[in-house]
């Protein structure tokens, strides 16, 4: 095994709290070796010889005062049946919000010194990354502020699952762009709306560039999966939803709509709008009153408007 191969296996803990070149037995030079320190120091726990991909939970004291350090691994490749999460409020909200089992962080020393609370609560000990192996990890100009979490997907629900609060639920027809998705969520997160609504096909996973745009709203919103949105629209009318597909160029103001809760709010995806099937189990097609030479929103953005429109009346 080469010499790089082997400081790639290697990891090395200490607390980042203390200033490693003011404590009795550091590590110096370059020669690999290791001095005992003094029984009064600081107890330094020994360096693994090898590292891999396996989880590395919390050890015993770990805490957000005594984060490890891992000085050799690299973030690991992709997993099967893992969501990856990166950027400060994705991440945070993740920790926080409970909602979800969190597995392995990766982070650099200054974002676990950020979120060294969130991190002890949630029971992990991060491994500290320089930002270019974050960077390496993920796809082209991710901005991943410096942190990265593996987790298992949110549990997933059921129409019948859905708790009426706000009374509003949002539905999304093949809304595929992971921005417009994430924009979404992140409304649907400050409106507190009952549930988003999506198709297990011909939508962006929930996890990546979905859960950076949501900034943290991915936590906070239940997400249903359905795999007819046809069928999914009959079950929610029949259960007494008056369900409203946004539509520009209908004559139809949501202004001036008469409306009653719980009411479902179909958006039509990028381009395309909603299709057929999706209109034709709407209770009414209504648009947004636009004064000015566009007549048009992008999807995120008139959600937030029609949102404000509901809410308001």
């Amino acid at each position: 095994m080469t010499g790089t191969k082997l400081i790639l296996q290697r990891f090395w803990t200490r607390d980042l709290t203390r200033d490693k070149s003011k404590r009795p037995g550091a590590r110096t030079g370059g020669s690999g070796k290791h001095h005992k320190a003094p029984d009064s120091a600081p107890r330094q726990t020994a360096p693994d010889k090898t590292w891999n991909s396996e989880l590395r939970p919390a050890g015993a004291g770990t805490s957000g005062q005594n984060l490890a350090r891992a000085k050799a691994p690299m973030v690991r490749g992709a997993a099967r049946g893992v969501a990856v999460l990166y950027g400060f409020h994705a991440v945070r909200e993740a920790l926080r919000g409970k909602r979800r089992k969190t597995l392995d962080i990766y982070a650099t020393e200054a974002a676990a010194r950020r979120l060294q609370g969130e991190i002890a609560g949630a029971g992990l000990c991060p491994h500290i990354v320089m930002a270019e192996d974050l960077a390496r990890r993920l796809s082209a100009g991710a901005v991943h502020q410096g942190v990265l979490l593996e987790a298992l997907p949110l549990e997933p629900l059921d129409l019948s699952d859905i708790v009426s609060r706000s009374g509003i639920v949002l539905v999304l027809d093949q809304i595929t762009d992971p921005h417009n998705a994430g924009a979404i969520l992140r409304t649907a997160a400050a409106f507190g709306v009952d549930a988003v609504v999506v198709t297990h096909r011909h939508a962006p996973e929930m996890a990546g560039v979905v859960a950076k745009a949501a900034s943290g709203g991915l936590e906070h919103v239940a997400i249903v999966g359905v795999v007819n949105l046809a069928r999914a629209l009959e079950r929610l009318g029949e259960s007494g939803y008056l369900r409203l597909g946004l539509d520009s160029e209908t004559e139809l103001n949501l202004a001036q709509t008469p409306l009653r809760r719980p009411i479902a709010l179909v958006l039509g995806g990028e381009g395309k709008g909603l299709r057929r099937l999706s209109r034709e189990n709407c209770d009414f097609l209504v648009r947004l009153d636009m004064p000015g030479a566009i007549k048009s929103l992008n999807v995120s953005n008139a959600c937030a408007v029609a949102l404000t429109l509901l809410h308001a009346r």
